[in-house]
């Protein structure tokens, strides 16, 4: 009885494989959440998202700088919210300011 209670676990796991190669649809998963970043490193984004994953950085200080080194940053704003499925999308936009700066109060690209 054991025993077909394994081969019945296998034999779905089996369908399953054959289905994903076949590019048949299977059960959607759904993918990663987004972590929350706001107020860590910027660093902490690029170690933190699948490598696939564009990053938009933009400097949210109104003072339009480049972001050249990223450990210098921290993160102010981040869309999609944290805890949003990640699964298919390719863009994730980042607000950061200077270390040791003030996130503004008010961005227009948080989108909390």
């Amino acid at each position: 009885m054991r025993r077909a209670a394994l081969l019945g676990a296998g034999a779905v796991l089996a369908v399953a494989a054959v289905a994903a190669t076949s590019g048949e649809a299977v059960a959607a998963t759904d993918g990663p959440p987004m972590p929350r970043f706001l107020g860590r490193g910027l660093w902490r984004v690029f170690t933190g998202l699948d490598h696939r994953t564009r990053i938009d950085v933009h400097d949210v200080s109104g003072s339009d700088r480049r972001v050249l080194w990223p450990p210098s940053w921290r993160v102010c704003t981040q869309h999609p919210a944290e805890g949003v499925d990640l699964d298919g999308r390719t863009t994730v936009m980042i607000g950061v300011v200077k270390k040791g700066e003030a996130c503004p109060l008010r961005v227009s690209s948080s989108r909390r």
